[in-house]
């Protein structure tokens, strides 16, 4: 197979026009940090922005930051560090639950609309990507947004892309707002809490004025009591006094509280993001669910009648990470018949590739909602050589 590395955008149109005439289809990537997800493709070539490296703009008084799509997630990270700021949406990591090692890259966290804990007050990835240049699959260069956030009418390209997993076009370049990082960071833990009880705390935590940054639960697992995590962010002042309020407002809940910081903290914390919580094993599938806060339990319950699976919660319970025996179809009927009673969709992240060729990896859309998606496919890549079928079947 043909491994395509453009020098730059140029050369990347002109990679992807020859393919849409001959009709090769193209497989799309950064470093292949995440080549496992999603359903496996066959292709004829591959295409890669490994090469499209540097940051092209950084203001740090505009807050905005540019960077060609290859450019290694770490660079942007380091560079912002260096002036005090960061990406406000803390981006995962999906190489400890795939075993991958190379960096991840700027254009990838754009393309999956990666996001972290700390979404429930930051939004996603998508939230913050402000502009975007792309390749579509007529090999036509295509540039969307730019430096400062503004109201959209019509189809927006750059929400769009973000979470299109190169399905629609090479990304070239991405520009995000980024944020000031906060003086302290400081995590409230709750001990000793069941699931329902768990949700609800972290509920009335999301609920209250005092700006929560983080809110997850850890069900007691391997001789490890159950742990419910509020974080807080900002002034130290602030910190104190949020993180006061937020006890009282949480000590009927019983049981006893500790209060952790530095890199105690930053690990717990990382560990959430990262999903490292369900990473040993991997002869099991990996499943990420969101669905409403308060389904959760209900959600989990159901699972655990039919399946060996072991979950924690993030986003206040609105995103449950779940384990399960790959078996024939990594627990995927299951799965599907629980969205199905409880709502939200749930995501195949990893499982061996002949599972993932042979159960839909992503929530299957309604007939109305398929259509749209494989216009809007069409509409971009009408030859259908981008990432074909690396998020559902035939498109």
């Amino acid at each position: 197979m043909t491994h395509h590395l453009p020098r730059d955008e140029q050369d990347a149109s002109t990679i992807i026009r020859e393919a849409s005439e001959k009709g090769s289809l193209l497989s799309l990537s950064g470093q292949n940090t995440k080549a496992e997800m999603g359903r496996p493709n066959q292709t004829d070539a591959s295409i890669s922005s490994a090469a499209l490296t540097g940051i092209t703009l950084y203001e740090p008084a505009e807050m905005v930051i540019a960077a060609k799509s290859g450019t290694s997630l770490s660079e942007v990270v380091r560079t912002l560090a260096e002036k005090g700021q960061e990406l406000p949406f803390e981006p995962m990591d999906y190489r400890p639950l795939l075993g991958t090692k190379a960096e991840p890259t700027i254009g990838s966290v754009a393309a999956m609309n990666i996001s972290g804990p700390r979404r429930v007050m930051a939004g996603a990835a998508r939230d913050s990507l402000i502009g975007v240049r792309f390749v579509n699959g007529r090999g036509e260069v295509v540039k969307s947004g730019g430096r400062v956030m503004k109201n959209v009418t019509g189809l927006d390209l750059v929400k769009l892309m973000a979470g299109s997993w190169g399905t629609l076009g090479f990304m070239t370049e991405v520009t995000f707002k980024v944020l000031p990082k906060q003086e302290r960071k400081t995590t409230l833990v709750l001990r000793g809490l069941k699931d329902e009880q768990a949700i609800e705390a972290l509920s009335q935590a999301l609920g209250s004025p005092f700006d929560v940054t983080g809110a997850a639960h850890i069900p007691a697992r391997d001789r490890q009591g159950a742990s419910t995590m509020i974080r807080l962010e900002g002034f130290s002042a602030s910190v104190d006094y949020r993180l006061g309020e937020l006890r009282r407002l949480l000590k009927r809940f019983g049981g006893s509280t500790d209060i952790l910081e530095g890199r105690g903290a930053e690990a717990v914390w990382q560990s959430v993001r990262d999903a490292t919580v369900l990473a040993d094993g991997a002869d099991r599938a990996v499943w990420r669910v969101s669905t409403a806060p308060t389904k959760g339990p209900g959600f989990t319950k159901q699972i655990a009648q039919s399946l060996d699976a072991q979950w924690f919660y993030d986003w206040g319970g609105g995103l449950i990470w779940i384990s399960t025996p790959v078996g024939e179809d990594a627990g995927a009927s299951v799965l599907r018949e629980a969205t199905r009673a409880f709502g939200g969709h749930a995501t195949l992240v990893r499982a061996p590739s002949e599972v993932r060729s042979a159960v839909d990896v992503f929530e299957p859309q309604a007939q109305p909602l398929m259509t749209l998606t494989k216009g809007i496919k069409a509409s971009f890549d009408p030859a259908g050589i981008l990432n074909p079928g690396r998020m559902y079947a035939g498109i």
